[in-house]
């Protein structure tokens, strides 16, 4: 006997499943890090065909609520977002205390962060990186991409160019750990007193590496940010070129109102 749940004859049915499957997740019926019953099992609860099944799990994804994973099946997320504060994260004090920006965030918010270091060492600087640090195009620079985890889960891979004539004065940055307070406290110990950072943000869906790496379902959406760290006398010292998993981030934004 298909499952009887209220007909909307406004809604689509694979919406309305999705919406009864979700009720059942908020509710703990479905409980964190179980797997959603089978295409097959809905299928005949619901009494609809497999693409309306399919439909209703990719509005659940969308949702950040699932994830799937290839050949094991569909299960409840079970970690919430982290939120981003960014008039918090890149504060003093957090160096002073030892922590860079990711490492303080996933602590306030209860996970345990862990970072894989995937490269150091010198690049030709990408097109939009050269422009950023007004360098000639495909000067060499310094480049530490890092992939970064929470609770076991990767949640986005960073890397960071830094000018090859900064970065040869900090010997720290060529290390796979820069120490306490990370890389912006090397910066600033070396004279290089950062001033403002300026972000740019954007959504589009993870390409084939990016779903690799960060375990997402295809066609997921991530978070590209690109970040300036600028210092007082306007000089661009580091340009980070981030990739977010979209459903495991809230960015959280302060905004001085003008005159």
């Amino acid at each position: 006997m298909p499952n009887e749940i209220a007909r909307d004859s406004g809604k689509p049915r694979y919406l309305q499943i999705a919406d009864d499957l979700a009720d059942q997740i908020r509710a703990g019926v479905l409980a964190p890090g179980s797997r959603v019953p089978s295409e097959s099992t809905v299928m005949e609860r619901y009494g609809v065909s497999q693409g309306t099944v399919r439909k209703a799990v990719a509005e659940l994804r969308t949702a950040g609520l699932v994830e799937t994973h290839h050949g094991r099946g569909t299960f409840v997320r079970n970690l919430p977002p982290v939120r981003r504060k960014s008039s918090d994260r890149f504060r003093r004090s957090h160096r002073a205390n030892g922590k860079a920006a990711y490492l303080a965030e996933a602590e306030q918010a209860g996970r345990r962060p862990t970072v894989q270091v995937l490269y150091i060492g010198p690049v030709h600087a990408p097109a939009e990186v050269a422009h950023r640090m007004n360098l000639p195009d495909g000067e060499r620079v310094l480049a530490r991409r890092r992939r970064y985890f929470s609770d076991g889960t990767p949640t986005e891979e960073a890397t960071s160019y830094l000018p090859w004539t900064v970065a040869t004065e900090i010997p720290e940055l060529f290390d796979e750990n820069p120490g306490s307070g990370g890389i912006y406290a090397r910066l600033e110990e070396h004279g290089h007193a950062l001033a403002e950072y300026v972000e740019t943000v954007r959504a589009r869906l993870a390409t084939k590496a990016e779903v690799s790496a960060l375990q997402l379902s295809p066609g997921s959406p991530v978070i590209h940010l690109v970040r300036d760290a600028v210092t007082c006398d306007g000089r661009v010292v580091e340009v980070c070129d981030t990739v977010m998993a979209a459903d495991r981030f809230v960015l959280d934004y302060r905004i001085e109102a003008g005159d």
